[in-house]
């Protein structure tokens, strides 16, 4: 198993990616400038998952073995129809955050392709089996290359300790979906409506952990602006 090329938390590139794995021109990767309500504002409305990138610290690595042995202890239950998958290929986070983004939004419409074939084949396989499926598929795997190779060097990526987890609401709950961890975290009730606003307090909390850091990002799965 090899390492994959780390994707870059960069809406151009965020893009690319999405249309490559057929996802409907009607649906654009946003950056978010900033996570007070007037911020949020500025993201297109119904914004339908976020994308947070961030570091890997010892502080935060503390905290999610401490949170994974919780979860494990609870084995808590969650919807039939909640998309989740394990990371099995290293560098490959951005790659689970949008596919953990799209595969649990019906509204995002998905056309003939990647995306579409992988999740057809994943849809009645564990979480485990998942991340494996997507390790053997190799048209994701090239696609993926193809595109984290572009880009300006200078922006945040995945890889040298950065990390991916998205945010999405589902069946009225906000949960983390991250495939490091041994299941989906549970945030709380949320709305369709309130979602961006939740999901940005969920965002606020890992940056709270590491006051004195800086490398976050987050992206926005929104409605296309004309």
């Amino acid at each position: 198993m090899s390492n994959w090329i780390p994707l870059q938390s960069n809406p151009e590139i965020l893009n690319m990616y999405l249309r490559k794995l057929g996802v409907s021109e009607d649906w654009s990767a946003y950056d978010v400038l900033g996570l007070d309500p007037e911020l949020l504002e500025l993201v297109p409305k119904p914004a339908k998952a976020l994308i947070l990138l961030f570091p890997c610290s010892e502080k935060y690595e503390q905290y999610r073995l401490a949170e994974d042995a919780k979860l494990k202890e609870t084995n808590p239950e969650y919807p039939s129809n909640l998309f989740y998958m394990k990371q099995t290929i290293p560098n490959a986070c951005g790659a689970c955050a949008l596919i953990h983004a799209i595969s649990n939004n019906e509204d995002i419409s998905l056309d003939d392709g990647i995306l579409k074939n992988y999740l057809k084949e994943a849809l009645d396989r564990t979480p485990e089996e998942r991340g494996k499926l997507l390790e053997e598929n190799k048209s994701f795997t090239d696609t993926h290359e193809d595109l984290a190779s572009d880009g300006p060097p200078e922006s945040h990526a995945e890889g040298e300790n950065n990390h991916y987890v998205a945010l999405i609401q589902k069946d009225g709950e906000l949960y983390e979906l991250d495939g490091r961890k041994s299941f989906p975290v549970k945030h709380g009730p949320t709305t369709a409506e309130q979602f961006l606003e939740d999901a940005a307090k969920v965002c606020k909390e890992f940056m709270a952990r590491d006051p004195d850091e800086i490398r976050f990002t987050v992206s926005a799965i929104a409605p296309t602006e004309n």
